[in-house]
């Protein structure tokens, strides 16, 4: 249940639809844990409607929290995103204020684990949606990283490329100055050779758009990381 062994991790967005057969697929291919998020049209309603869908299936599930008001019980974890290259104390500590000035008292501190997020895709809905500065240089995005893990002490330092391929490059320099803090590694994941060099430059993976698009390169992701395993 330990999110520091994960490797794969697929990504449901509960404002998109998927088949009963597709979601059975998802859940039994191997991966390591169902993480439940998207930037737009999450509710309260779809989250639940979903999360009842993948329970039966045993897996490790995550929320990524991003609106208050769709925040459901039964996860294993909560991953609280702060955008660290946001200029907007909303999607830094705002948000997150709030959050624990309505519910701090009944929190399960436990369940809760920070990410610090660095969105570097500036075309995807997350970064126009939190003001993210996406145009960094390499020292910029190692600074963030750092400050991630020695500053705010951060368990995880997730680099969202949403939708696109990021650069391989820079995801081993930043995994390079990460000892305690986990690299997650987010975008254009939508091919076995993708899912491995991927995972071998960060420490996790998030597989998420082809889910929707082709669901055999979907699964084909999980395999490939198995295999690197073996």
């Amino acid at each position: 249940m330990d999110f520091k062994t994960w490797r794969h991790v697929f990504k449901l967005d509960p404002a998109k639809e998927i088949a009963d057969g597709h979601l059975e697929r998802i859940c039994r291919s191997g991966t390591d844990a169902i993480l439940i998020g998207g930037s737009d049209n999450v509710t309260l309603d779809n989250v639940l409607h979903l999360t009842e869908r993948v329970q039966s299936y045993g897996l490790p599930m995550v929320l990524e929290v991003s609106a208050i008001d769709s925040v459901a019980p039964g996860f294993d974890y909560y991953f609280i995103p702060t955008v660290l290259n946001s200029d907007d104390p909303k999607w830094i500590k705002g948000l997150h204020h709030q959050a624990i000035r309505e519910y701090g008292e009944i929190l399960d501190w436990n369940e809760l684990i920070p990410e610090g997020y660095c969105i570097l895709n500036g075309d995807c809905k997350a970064a126009k949606l939190t003001g993210a500065k996406t145009q960094l240089a390499a020292d910029e995005v190692l600074a963030y990283a750092r400050l991630a893990e020695h500053f705010f002490r951060l368990p995880i330092f997730y680099m969202e490329y949403s939708g696109v391929y990021g650069d391989m490059k820079l995801v081993r320099k930043v995994k390079e100055v990460l000892a305690e803090t986990r690299l997650f590694y987010g975008g254009g994941i939508d091919s076995a050779d993708k899912a491995v060099a991927a995972l071998n430059a960060a420490d996790t993976i998030v597989v998420g758009n082809i889910i929707y698009e082709n669901i055999d390169k979907a699964i084909e992701t999980v395999e490939a990381v198995a295999e690197t395993a073996d």
